[in-house]
């Protein structure tokens, strides 16, 4: 028997899912993900972003 904790995988969002949630284009989402702004991972042909990243990324963003 192992010891090791079963974790739950975490959903990750594709682009159009991020672009619908922050009302930006494909292109935009894309373009930060060049960039290295946003951290992805690329699955195949299709990136992937965590959702835990994208918080962090637009909390990066706010203006206090």
């Amino acid at each position: 028997m192992s010891n090791s904790l079963q974790k739950t995988p975490v959903r990750l969002l594709t682009i159009p899912e991020v672009k619908d949630i922050l009302r930006v284009s494909e292109k935009t989402v894309r373009r930060w993900i060049a960039k290295g702004e946003l951290p992805a991972a690329k699955l195949g042909n299709q990136w992937r972003i965590r959702p835990r990243d994208l918080d962090d990324f637009v909390r990066d963003r706010l203006v206090r």
